[in-house]
């Protein structure tokens, strides 16, 4: 007793000294670790009752006033104002795991709250958190070999439909879950369209597949467009409403009459010459869109302006121009149909031309109307391909909103068909996972055998936040789940059984295989990592230091009569 109070002791003296050595306040050990945990949790809780088909959603609203209301993990810890770092890790492993994956958001954070949870719970028992991260990391290997030797099945097997369920699972828990049939098929159509050989390999980006809202009408209104389509229309109603083989040009600059720029003074003695000057001013302009038409241009398009006395032009060549088309938007076109970004008619010599090679290809383009609005349709692009999603909604939040929704079915989508692997939904894998580990654990003759048991024990609250969302006996369902996976893994007779998840809706057990609840197996994988170094990473912080911010200003006064500068 009195070797540990000496020790106390001298510890706060240590810390004493280090706050007047540094300009700040330090927090340390058990203190700092427990601080660190209590912030994660709290961090996985706000976003715990949204998880799964039957979650629950958020109203976010920001310092000004705007209103978000979403289920999407990433979205809702995205406008949370986090000030502890340790809940920052969290926050930047959502926003990573909606970039790498699209999809689990919301699974990742609350797994890496439950590691940590029973990580503090070890430290309390005095395991040393360097074995608690070994263990953690060697549960985590052991896991990710588990899913990809017993766990995943090749959509080969599965055919087609594999893809449209894949879509459905994600949808299941957002605001277009009830259209979810109609919305599937409309993902993977998307995807399937955008399909491109790249160095050997099959891609489908995203970010080829361009969503556009329209708020009014119901959700089924929603459509599938294959080719690009703008929320601009043609600049004048004069202009012809559709041509095919578009040839298209696209300008980053404006199609104005020309002004003499800033700072540039023109003497003119002969009133006769000021008209003269206009009149070039004028003919410019018009020289330029002389030589864009004669290299065959029929389509123009520019990120600027363009003057009514300049629309004149196109409308007697039979040719479409759209102006203040948006950045993001030309870059698109440019590379869909192949013309180059055009930033001036300079040439090096200092003339100014344009060539035909500039110029972009596709079928034809069009203007549709969608409710009161019109859109500009680029029809199959000949470089690439591109197709459009418009969403259809009652208002500016639905339309938000499923927005989200088809972004995370599209990201899933595109992991499964680049990773031709599916894995079951619904709790089977964690559950498959926690009988697994806790076998495991047991051949384990260190002190990490601790730790290893407790990450199979966290994979089991992926399950029972499913079956307490949706106002199940989570502990009734958990136990049967468990049995189940524990016949599979031991009796090879009934193995079948390990494709066994939650049914929500029914409040029971399924084979999730057959009911089509199926995840991409890169999810599952990506996500188990991801939550496994986040806990790590908060696990092995023992020390924070704060720095007290400088105090800038105060009274200038006070501070001159107690240094005695006042008085000369």
């Amino acid at each position: 007793v009195w070797e540990s109070k000496r020790w106390l002791r001298s510890r706060k003296r240590t810390a004493a000294t280090m706050a007047s050595v540094i300009n700040g306040e330090r927090v340390s050990g058990d203190e700092i670790r427990s601080q660190n945990v209590m912030a994660a949790v709290s961090i996985a809780n706000v976003v715990k009752t949204s998880l799964g088909p039957v979650g629950l959603d958020k109203m976010m609203v920001d310092d000004v006033g705007d209103v978000t209301i979403t289920n999407d993990g990433a979205t809702i810890l995205k406008l949370l104002e986090v000030e502890h770092p340790a809940a920052k890790v969290l926050v930047e492993l959502a926003d990573l795991q909606d970039k790498e994956i699209g999809d689990g958001t919301t699974s990742v954070v609350i797994i890496a709250a439950e590691l940590l949870r029973l990580a503090e719970q070890l430290v309390r028992d005095k395991i040393h958190p360097t074995s608690i991260i070994s263990g953690y990391r060697h549960a985590c290997k052991e896991a990710v070999k588990f899913i990809q030797e017993q766990m995943t099945i090749g959509t080969e097997e599965l055919g087609k439909d594999a893809i449209i369920n894949v879509a459905k699972t994600s949808m299941s828990s957002k605001i277009i879950g009830p259209e979810m049939d109609f919305f599937s098929k409309l993902v993977v159509d998307a995807m399937l369209a955008v399909k491109r050989q790249r160095n050997g390999k099959t891609k489908y980006p995203v970010k080829a597949v361009h969503v556009l809202k329209a708020h009014g009408g119901r959700a089924k209104e929603s459509r599938f467009i294959d080719g690009y389509a703008l929320n601009l229309t043609v600049s004048s109603q004069m202009m012809v409403k559709r041509i095919d083989g578009v040839k298209i040009a696209c300008l980053d600059f404006n199609l104005m009459k020309t002004k003499m720029k800033l700072g540039v003074h023109v003497l003119v003695s002969d009133p006769e010459k000021l008209e003269a000057i206009r009149a070039r001013e004028s003919d410019i302009t018009k020289e330029r869109i002389g030589k864009i038409l004669e290299a065959g241009a029929n389509v123009v398009f520019t990120t600027q302006g363009i003057d009514d006395m300049c629309l004149k032009y196109f409308v007697e060549a039979g040719a479409i121009a759209v102006r203040r088309v948006d950045k993001a938007d030309m870059k698109a076109i440019a590379r869909a149909t192949g013309a180059t970004l055009c930033m001036t008619l300079a040439n090096m010599e200092g003339e100014e031309t344009f060539d035909a090679s500039m110029l972009g290809h596709a079928e034809a383009i069009y203007v549709d109307r969608i409710c009161d609005d019109e859109v500009l349709v680029l029809q199959k692009p000949k470089a690439k391909s591109a197709a459009s999603i418009i969403l259809r909604g009652a208002n500016d939040f639905m339309v938000d909103e499923m927005e989200r929704s088809v972004h995370d079915s599209l990201c899933a989508v595109q992991r499964v068909l680049e990773s031709k692997t599916v894995v079951p939904g619904g709790g089977a894998v964690e559950a498959a996972l926690s009988i697994y580990l806790e076998d495991f654990a047991t051949h384990i003759d260190t002190r990490e055998q601790l730790a290893i048991a407790e990450f199979a024990h966290a994979m089991q609250v992926i399950p029972k936040t499913l079956a307490v969302n949706a106002a199940l006996d989570a502990t009734d369902l958990i136990a049967k789940l468990r049995a189940i996976h524990n016949a599979a893994l031991k009796d090879k007779s009934k193995a079948a059984l390990k494709w066994v998840g939650l049914d929500l809706h029914a409040g029971t057990v399924r084979d999730n295989r057959k009911a089509g609840v199926l995840e991409p197996g890169m999810s599952k994988i990506k996500s188990l990592k991801f939550a496994t170094e986040a806990a790590i990473t908060i696990l092995r912080i023992d020390d924070m230091i704060k720095m007290v911010p400088e105090q800038e200003g105060g009274n200038a006064y006070e501070q001159a009569l107690r240094d005695g500068t006042l008085n000369g």
